[in-house]
């Protein structure tokens, strides 16, 4: 077996703890293994936290996660002109899976790493980046014209297929005649149903999903797998079955035969990049990835408001106030905060621990991942087409590497970090975060460096850290039946002065769907307190 395929089966792994050795070798690299803070999650899990004592602390919001969806919540306040909130989070700091660091020779992200130039639907997201400078100005037709400095530079991704790389992620050359087929088949499906409404007048496929039609012909997909789907069309040809399953764990973490049909399709069909024409299936990236909109958005809330290392562990309604029990990491002690509405911007399942009135988790399963940041000495090498910013290979089961520098200097041959993505997919997530957590730094140095190697061989010697970070609940899987679920759908529902604001509401993990939810949770509130404003909502 080989390392990847332990990684994918966590066979070795298991083996190698039963016999308390390392089928590894000793550590090869200087690097830090990190993570998400699961001994603080887990002291929630486990209601480890004393009871709240000393006088109540007063805001009239309090935003309990200071993710994605806190932080958006946060900027539309602000955007409004109401100031009087905070932002609580459990970590040291904000930005959830969007988070990033800084070592000498770049930025680099440690999980969500762009935005794809977001559809006319995203009316408040458009809004949030053009005051960000990310938007320069309108067309003709009214169409945004972004900076080209934010939208990825050429060349955007690349593919090691066949000993050579190639530009695209699907193979251009030896294809069968029925492989090439399919391949195009499945392509006009997915245009066709880009351009498709539902009997209500909407998209079929829309960003935010909220814009999304609900005509059952389309919502019936939820209820089937997308392998399945795929097996009734008869696209069954092993490159584009291996193109869905990277597109797949790329956006969901999940194997397609979990994955529900609406959610596959959705990855293809739903986005219409609002801009001129030769820019509308871009992305907009930064050496740090989304770690910029996350530092954006906590400049404009104003750091005084964005309180760290707090842990909210109880959330109630208490007449037409709303009470929150939180602990202080660093004084390790315990107090409360009384507002006139709270935001709970967290996943489902730590939602469901802090208050009793946002329903439980049922249905609700979180995929693992394991990004690794890999500082080399040069840029790597190849046949074929140059360097891009996103490169895969076709015989590995990582999601390959993004390229930090890319934005930068590009053309040049110096230091670079290489940004590797592993979602842990072919596990469930329960068995996939024990392998996770059960592995030492050196190990997955090893699966890391082994990997890149095999892609390319001229970085031997070239490898000077690897750095790993865990993430147990990177993102929630749209699985089959969950964005259709009863049960998920009541999570929408709560009322001041209790509010919700998470991608998971939406059952994707997305920056456009935690934007969305957020943004919409600051409008409730607002509407709760009485303090005017217009809505930027679609």
């Amino acid at each position: 077996m080989t390392r990847r395929g332990a990684l994918a089966g966590g066979a070795l792994l298991t083996g190698a703890m039963a016999s308390g050795c390392s089928p590894f070798g000793p550590p090869r690299y200087a690097g830090t293994l990190d993570g998400a803070d699961f001994v603080r999650g887990h002291a929630l899990r486990d209601r480890m936290f004393p009871p709240a004592t000393g006088p109540e602390r007063q805001a009239r919001v309090v935003i309990a996660g200071g993710g994605a969806a806190g932080l958006a919540a946060g900027w539309r306040l602000r955007d409004a002109g109401f100031d009087d909130f905070v932002v609580l989070d459990l970590e040291d700091h904000v930005g959830g899976n969007a988070r990033g660091r800084r070592n000498a020779i770049s930025a680099y992200p440690l999980g969500a790493h762009y935005l794809p130039i977001p559809n006319r639907e995203a009316v408040a997201l458009r809004r949030m980046l053009g005051q960000f400078g990310m938007i320069v100005g309108a067309g003709a037709d009214g169409a945004p014209i972004y900076d080209p400095y934010q939208v990825c530079a050429d060349l955007d991704e690349r593919l090691f297929w066949r000993g050579a790389w190639q530009e695209g992620l699907f193979p251009q050359s030896g294809l069968t005649a029925g492989e090439r087929a399919q391949h195009d088949a499945f392509e006009r499906a997915m245009v066709n149903y880009g351009r498709a409404l539902g009997r209500d007048g909407r998209p079929a496929f829309a960003v935010p999903l909220a814009a999304s039609s609900s005509d059952s012909e389309f919502t019936s997909l939820d209820l089937i797998s997308f392998a399945a789907w795929l097996d009734q069309h008869g696209w069954t040809s092993a490159p584009l079955r291996a193109y869905i399953r990277y597109c797949c764990r790329d956006d969901y973490g999940t194997e397609p035969d979990a994955v529900s049909a609406w959610a596959g399709v959705h990855y293809f069909a739903a986005r219409r990049g609002w801009t001129s024409a030769e820019d509308r299936d871009r992305e907009l990236t930064w050496p740090e990835g989304n770690a910029r909109l996350i530092a954006l958005m906590a400049a404009r809330i104003g750091h005084e408001r964005i309180i760290p290392a707090h842990s909210a562990f109880n959330a109630q309604g208490d007449g037409g106030d709303a009470l929150v029990d939180v602990y202080d990491h660093t004084a390790r002690t315990s107090h409360r905060y009384r507002a006139d509405a709270a935001i709970l911007a967290m996943p489902q399942f730590v939602a469901a621990r802090i208050c009793n009135q946002v329903g439980g988790a049922r249905g609700f399963t979180y995929a693992p991942w394991v990004v690794a940041n890999i500082s080399v000495s040069r840029h790597p090498r190849g046949p074929g087409v140059p360097l891009a910013w996103d490169n895969v290979s076709a015989a590995s089961d990582s999601l390959g590497y993004v390229v930090a520098t890319h934005q930068t200097d590009s053309g040049t041959d110096g230091p670079t970090v290489l940004t590797w993505y592993m979602p842990l997919s072919a596990m469930t997530p329960a068995q996939a975060r024990h392998v996770m957590l059960g592995r030492p730094l050196h190990e997955w140095q090893a699966i890391v460096a082994d990997d890149l190697l095999g892609m390319h061989p001229d970085l031997a010697g070239a490898i000077t850290r690897i750095d790993v970070w865990r993430w147990g609940h990177a993102m929630v899987r749209p699985t089959v039946g969950f964005l259709t679920d009863a049960d998920r759908l009541l999570t929408q529902g709560l009322t001041p002065p209790l509010l919700r604001a998470h991608s998971d509401m939406s059952g994707m993990s997305i920056f456009e769907e935690a934007h969305y939810r957020g943004t919409a949770a600051a409008e409730a509130a607002m509407r709760h307190l009485g303090h005017a404003f217009e809505s930027v909502l679609a």
